[in-house]
This record gives C-alpha cells, sequence and structure tokens, in this order.
C-alpha cells in the first residue's frame, strides 16, 4: 500500500476543502510547487494533484503550475480535475504517470474505454466520489443516480483497473474513511485508492488489511495531525517494497523451464498459473513468449488474452514485440507493461517512442546477459544471437531512452538454482535509477534475500521454484519480511 499526499490547487493556491464545499476551504500555501518538492523530500513515492477550478467549472485552469510541477519533482504525479475529453486526457498524459476522471467517466464510458485501450489501465483512474451513498459530478456539486456497484461493474468490463473512492461527507474531515465501501470496491476485484477522512495510522492499517492498494492523504498531512512518515510506516511503505514476481516463459502455449535457455521441459498451462499466482498474492506477473523473436513471430495474442481475464495483479508480456501498434495490442488485451528486448536493441528509439506513447512505467527494457571476461555481454533473440553491448552500459542507455524498469536476466545462471548473479545485479543497479528486476538462478528464499540486499534488486523473477510447488509466494514474503526487506503481505 502506499500513500499519496494531495495537492489540490484552487485558484493557484494549495487549498483543502472541507466535504467538498468550495465555501469552506482553507488556503495552505500560495506556492504549489514548493508544496510538491516538500512532498517528495519527506518521502512521498507519488502525488495527487486535482485542479478544482477543473473539477468545478469542467475546464482545467491550473494546467501550468500542475505541468511544473511534474517538471520539478522526480516521483510520478497522478491528475485530476476537468478532464472531460480526450484530448485534455492526452495532453495531462504527456507528463502525468496517471488521470483520474470522474464526471466524464459516467457521462461517457466509451472515452474511458479507449483511453484504456491507448494507454493502458495502469494510466487511468476512475474517480467513484459518494455523497450520501449517491455518486456525485461536477466537483461534487451534483448528484448521479447511478448505483455505485452497477457503475463499478461497468468499469472493469471496459477494463478499468483503478477505482479512486471518496466519501465526499468525510474529506477533509479529520475523522476516518468509510471502510465498508472500500472493501466492497476492492472485492469485487479494483485496486482501490481510498480518500476522504483518511487521517490517523490507524486508518491506515485498517484500509491496508482490506486490501486498499493506496490511500490519497491531505488535511492530515496539512494541519499537522499524522506526518508523513508515520503514514508511511503505518502502510508499510516507509521504504520502497520490493516485489516477487512469478514469471511464465512460455513457448506454443505451454508454460516451460530449462537451464540456460537450453532444454526445456512443460510445466503447465499459463491460465492456470497465472490465476494462481494472482491468487496467491504475486505482486505481479511476467508472460515472456520466449520463442517469438527467435521464430521471427509476433506474441501469442490469444493466451496473452486468456491469462489477462484471470489475473488481477500488473501483468507484463514480452516477446516478439517490435512496433508501437503491437503494444497497444497488448494493452488492450489486459497487458499493464511491455517488455522490450531483440527490439530495443535493434532499434533504440523504440523504447523513447513507446515511452512518449504509454508512459515509461508501461516500459520494460529485458536485458539477457552472459559473463565474457571480465564484463557481461547482452544476448539477442531469445539468447541465441550474442551482440557486443555491455549490459551494464545497455542498461544505462535504456534508461536515457525512456525505459521504467529493467528485466535482468544472467543466462549463465538461469534454471541452475544456484543463487542470482549478485555482480551483475549490483552492478546494474548502481548504474540506473529505475526498477531492476532480478532474474535467473532463484533456488532458495535465501537467494532471493541476497538480490533484494546485497544485488540491491527492487524485484525478484522466480519461475521454477514455485511452478513446481517448492515453495508459494506467501512463504517467500513472510520470509523476506521477517529478514527486514519490506514486502506487500
Amino acid at each position: 500500500m502506499i500513500i499519496i499526499p494531495a495537492i489540490d490547487i484552487l485558484d493557484g493556491q494549495c487549498v483543502r476543502l472541507k466535504r467538498g464545499e468550495f465555501s469552506d476551504k482553507k488556503i495552505y500555501s500560495t506556492d504549489p510547487v514548493a508544496v510538491a518538492k516538500e512532498w517528495e523530500r519527506q518521502g512521498a513515492q507519488m502525488l495527487h494533484i486535482v485542479d478544482l477550478d477543473g473539477a468545478k467549472t469542467g475546464v482545467p485552469r491550473n494546467t501550468e503550475v500542475i505541468r511544473k510541477i511534474a517538471q520539478t519533482v522526480r516521483i510520478p504525479i497522478e491528475v485530476g480535475g476537468g478532464i472531460r475529453s480526450g484530448k485534455i486526457a492526452r495532453e495531462y498524459l504527456e507528463f502525468a504517470r496517471r488521470i483520474v476522471l470522474g464526471t466524464k467517466a459516467l457521462e461517457d464510458p466509451l472515452l474511458i474505454k479507449n483511453l484504456v485501450k491507448d494507454f493502458g489501465s495502469e494510466r487511468i483512474v476512475v474517480a467513484l466520489e459518494l455523497k450520501d451513498g449517491k455518486l456525485t459530478v461536477e466537483g461534487w456539486q451534483k448528484t448521479s443516480a447511478k448505483d455505485y456497484k452497477e457503475f463499478a461493474a461497468e468499469l472493469k468490463k471496459i477494463g478499468v483497473k483503478n477505482i479512486l473512492f471518496t466519501d465526499v461527507q468525510r474529506d477533509g474531515t479529520l475523522t476516518e474513511p468509510n471502510y465498508d465501501i472500500a472493501l466492497a470496491l476492492a472485492v469485487a476485484g479494483a485496486r482501490v485508492i481510498s480518500s476522504g477522512g483518511v487521517s490517523s495510522t490507524e486508518a491506515i492499517r485498517k484500509l491496508k488489511d482490506l486490501g486498499v492498494d493506496a490511500a490519497i492523504v491531505g488535511t492530515a498531512l496539512y494541519e499537522g495531525t499524522l506526518t508523513l512518515a508515520d503514514a508511511l510506516k503505518a502502510a508499510g511503505s516507509s521504504q520502497l517494497t520490493k516485489r516477487i514476481i512469478p514469471c511464465l516463459d512460455v513457448t506454443g502455449g505451454k508454460v516451460v523451464k530449462g537451464v540456460s535457455f537450453e532444454n526445456l521441459q512443460i510445466v503447465g498451462d499459463p491460465v492456470a498459473l497465472g490465476k494462481k499466482y494472482s491468487d496467491e498474492g504475486a505482486d505481479e506477473l511476467v508472460f515472456l513468449d520466449i520463442s517469438a523473436s527467435k521464430d521471427e513471430r509476433e506474441t501469442l495474442y490469444d493466451v496473452v488474452a486468456a491469462v489477462a481475464r484471470e489475473v488481477f495483479i500488473p501483468f507484463t508480456v514480452g516477446g516478439g514485440i517490435g512496433s508501437v501498434d503491437q503494444m497497444r495490442k497488448l494493452l488492450q488485451l489486459g497487458a499493464d507493461k511491455i517488455s522490450i528486448n531483440t527490439a530495443a536493441i535493434k532499434n533504440p528509439a523504440l523504447i523513447t517512442e513507446a515511452s512518449r506513447a504509454f508512459g515509461e512505467q508501461c516500459v520494460v527494457v529485458a536485458i539477457d546477459a552472459k559473463k565474457k571476461g571480465d564484463s557481461y555481454k547482452v544476448f539477442l533473440k531469445g539468447g541465441t544471437v550474442e551482440t557486443e553491448l555491455d549490459a551494464v552500459q545497455w542498461a544505462k542507455e535504456a534508461e536515457k531512452k525512456g525505459a521504467g524498469e529493467i528485466l535482468l536476466t544472467s543466462m549463465d545462471k538461469d534454471g541452475t538454482r544456484s543463487g542470482y548473479d549478485i555482480e551483475l545485479l549490483r552492478q546494474v543497479s548502481d548504474a540506473v535509477r529505475i526498477p531492476v528486476i532480478a532474474s535467473g538462478g532463484a533456488g532458495s528464499m535465501e537467494d532471493m534475500k541476497a538480490a533484494c540486499i546485497e544485488g540491491k534488486a527492487d524485484a525478484v523473477l522466480v519461475a521454477s521454484l514455485l511452478h513446481y510447488g517448492e515453495l508459494t509466494i506467501p512463504q517467500v514474503k513472510k520470509y523476506l519480511s521477517e529478514h527486514g526487506i519490506a514486502m506487500r503481505i
């Protein structure tokens, strides 16, 4: 669970409203950019920014100051307020990680569906803002007859995964959230962002226990009744949590596993395994069509779609992907991130093009590396073709081009269960600022601990140990948590 400080902007000033009433406002700063920098300094991982003028009038009024915030801080921002057309949505998505739509989602579900198709479900958030149990629109000034549960179900059908729920009657009141509705949305399969009345560490812990994905905190932070440090600690995000990511290496429609990319053995069905890992609490899932590039074909779209229907965690797809159009198709089928390897090496500009189209958080550059002398060389086409690229330098270049993450596989270690290549991991992790996923060699929970601590990995990819039932995701998370590694449990 993450904590997201709120920055509500009205007439260019940072304010807080009570119960959504524009007549009941309090000004906290005339410089929203400075406020954003301060929350970043205190450890915020994301900022929630609302153009209140835009929410009220339907026309964004504070775009430039919001753009300046995005250019000033290094953490992602999500933006809402007055986003009521595809044109405005696309303009904000040029610099915001996510956009939040409320009124327009009720009026024009087709627009939301198209935005999810074009940009991926991770970048689109729909706000369910309730007053006395009724959905509100136009900056909380009017109510809708639409039932919120019915609306949430409709959103799920068109691919929306992120729901921002606000109990307007509790917003800005320093009371507590509406736990019942937050739980109902989480049980229904939404990634819930809770807002309104989040004012204590107890409330944050309870939301976390209910399965809420994030909490937006505003008045409590500005009034000093809750510190950001305490909020982060209560949420388990005082340090960035590490991720456990099962990997489905797929060929011929089946999940396979081998040693050093060779001697592949069938281990299961990707749909069944994907559902199992999603249900067990995996943080993400990676699907790699490992023979697509070598066979010079596109990835298995039908299998990707089948897996996507069964998982409710971030879903990364790679293999045989060589264009933005292919990426868009996979995002439309339910992928949240796209992994590129061979195509990125042959055409590094593709990384930049994809990052601009979908946001860098959607773009994962996979690096298959093998030690050659004193350095690590990059391989392509499923590890069958050696290049002259140095793995560390290529990782740095990929970051410059716009990659949001590096999936780093040691070919020497893959399938050997002898532990991750800690030297390779540390070199790449030290060279880039974006997250690095360790892949290849997991033989025990101790190996995963070493990858996170000694190798400085942000996540560990696991295959054989999970596929063959030797370990479960809850076991791994419990072990790592007990050894001081922050996990989402």
